[in-house]
């Protein structure tokens, strides 16, 4: 069994290629290395599996033709889409990029997995659609409110998504990733980055008063659920995957602090324009249609992802 990954190259992505490798799959990763962070980065995501047998790697923009030649040569049975243009707060400085990627590539992958018969097609959304929804925890019945462009974009990815589905059978799940850390995190997440600015002695910059929360999901089980819904065919459904246990941001920069031994300069700033307050996963839906238990707890996962850290 065949299975494209867009954006395999990246964080998560790279996770589930590895993932899907051990399973015995065949694993078409698709990437085109987008500066947003370096390319380095992302060929070190990839080095464990560059080498496997199963693995065929191809550097390539969504944005561009080449996707059905991609899928008439190799046929896949499922596609997982993560590429993307990530983050809150780059995407109000600059919102059309994350439209021309967000959007209308999400676009070019669901019409050259039409035109050729993929069985299912799993969309990465984000937390970031329900932006500052005021009932907690979220349920994927809840009205979206997006707060930043890239929330939006996100979720006019999954109205497209629906459209698809609607229009041609296309199987399709879509997964509103909460907050996901754990080794080879993008460098401009809050985990890695203050990790970085502990180890080099440079002051955190904590927005807010420490007080907000964020549902922090280990890397392992955002895979988990994944591979689940790939597994199972859905015509159409939406699924929160997070740990549904919230960290005040204040403890996380403790929590930190424990494990690598060492004292955090802390600069509070103002809250960004885009920022939630709060993020809290209902999951009880991906309990039950997918099997999902999310096994690792912030303590433990700041554990593994330090030790991580400081082998490198």
């Amino acid at each position: 069994m065949s299975i494209l990954v867009t954006g395999g190259a990246g964080f998560i992505g790279s996770h589930l290629c590895e993932a899907l490798l051990d399973q015995g799959k065949q694993v078409v990763c698709v990437d085109n290395f987008d500066p947003f962070y370096p390319k380095e980065r992302k060929m070190a995501n990839l080095a464990p599996i560059r080498k496997k047998e199963n693995f065929i790697f191809k550097e390539l923009d969504i944005l561009d033709g080449h996707l059905k030649g991609l899928m008439s040569d190799y046929s896949p049975e499922g596609v997982v889409h993560f590429a993307a243009r990530p983050g809150v707060r780059p995407s109000v400085a600059d919102p059309f990029i994350y439209e021309e990627i967000n959007v209308r590539g999400t676009l070019n992958v669901l019409e050259a997995a039409t035109n050729f018969g993929v069985k299912n097609f799993v969309f990465i959304s984000s937390s970031s659609v329900y932006g500052n929804c005021p009932r907690m925890p979220w349920k994927e019945t809840y009205e979206p409110l997006p707060a930043s462009p890239y929330g939006a974009s996100k979720l006019a990815g999954e109205a497209y998504v629906r459209s698809y589905s609607e229009l041609y059978g296309l199987n399709a799940s879509c997964l509103r990733y909460f907050s996901i850390y754990g080794p080879r995190q993008r460098p401009d997440l809050a985990i890695s980055k203050f990790t970085d600015c502990i180890l080099n002695k440079r002051p955190i910059q904590m927005f807010g008063d420490g007080s907000s929360r964020r549902d922090y999901t280990y890397i392992t089980d955002a895979v988990s659920a994944t591979l689940a819904a790939l597994r199972k065919k859905f015509r159409f459904e939406v699924f929160n995957i997070g740990n549904s246990n919230p960290v005040q941001l204040a403890r996380l920069i403790n929590l930190l602090e424990q494990n690598l031994n060492r004292k955090a300069r802390v600069k509070k700033v103002a809250p960004q324009k885009g920022d939630l307050k709060d993020t809290s996963a209902d999951i009880s839906k991906a309990r039950k249609m997918l099997g999902f238990s999310p096994k690792v707890g912030i303590e433990e996962g700041i554990e593994r992802y330090i030790r991580w850290k400081v082998g490198e």
